[in-house]
């Protein structure tokens, strides 16, 4: 059983960039094999094509680096930058899944489930990709001011 201050001393270290990138890497990987799944079973059928996914796919990644500005962050070294949960992100992936498995119910609107499943992949690597820039751009601006004092 962990103790109250181990307990907090975990807390801190999961608030840590590498922690959550790797966290939001790990969900990213988790939500492609899932929607890759389907993507495949509806490209066969010939409900899908290749094409469109990529085309939504691609349009939304600069939806997902934008969002990521909204990421709280906070550097306390050039090693340490902390980052917050972002509510308006998590409100908005979990709207989109419940849609894509709503529709994804209904006949007929298979087409609607494979756009959503491709731009919450879409956003979810733009955003992934904005945080490692913000990231290493907090980590190189706090180095450079622990250099200049």
């Amino acid at each position: 059983m962990l103790s109250t201050d181990q307990l907090q001393s975990l807390r801190e270290k999961m608030k840590q960039s590498r922690a959550k990138i790797w966290i939001r890497t790990g969900l990213l990987t988790i939500f492609s094999v899932i929607f890759g799944m389907y993507l495949v079973r509806d490209v066969s059928s010939g409900v899908f094509r290749w094409e469109w996914g990529l085309a939504v796919f691609v349009l939304c990644i600069p939806a997902g680096m934008w969002m990521s500005r909204l990421v709280p962050m906070q550097a306390h070294s050039a090693e340490i930058v902390t980052l917050s949960f972002d509510r308006i992100y998590f409100v908005l992936i979990w709207l989109l899944v419940i849609a894509k498995f709503i529709l994804g119910r209904i006949p007929g609107m298979n087409l609607a489930a494979d756009i959503i499943m491709c731009t919450i992949l879409g956003i979810m690597s733009g955003r992934l990709d904005g945080i490692g820039l913000r990231v290493r751009g907090l980590k190189n601006e706090q180095a450079k001011h622990t250099f200049e004092k």
